[in-house]
């Protein structure tokens, strides 16, 4: 399959999910986007159009960012700094938006280490 044709359906993937997720300012949106070397995770409230915080492996308040890359280790890390900056902000409950990527790997290690740190899904 060529480059582009997978691109735009990914692309369609995301706007039908994103046609059922959406977040709010009680229960914002935790989004997930891997790219080939590093992980970022924001949340955000659609009705304001707001980041209400963020963690990735790029972020220079991250703990050993030098090490962590786009793998699994890395994502629990990054689900458990992103839980932190959640709780610090106040949220709770979250949506949870993966972008398009199947709910295993390093998507499922990000998300279950975001719930054992305390967001509810």
């Amino acid at each position: 399959m060529q480059h582009a044709k997978k691109r735009k359906l990914r692309q369609l993937r995301r706007w039908r999910i994103r046609k059922k997720v959406s977040g709010t300012a009680d229960r914002p949106r935790m989004s997930v986007h891997f790219s080939n070397e590093h992980i970022y995770v924001q949340f955000i409230d659609d009705a304001k159009g707001i980041t209400l915080a963020s963690a990735s492996t790029r972020d220079k308040s991250t703990p050993g960012r030098e090490q962590l890359a786009a793998n699994v280790q890395s994502a629990k890390k990054v689900g458990t700094l992103a839980a932190a900056a959640a709780k610090s902000k106040g949220i709770t409950q979250i949506v949870f938006d993966r972008n398009g990527a199947p709910y295993h790997g390093k998507v499922k290690a990000l998300g279950e280490a975001a719930r054992e740190a305390g967001l509810k899904f």
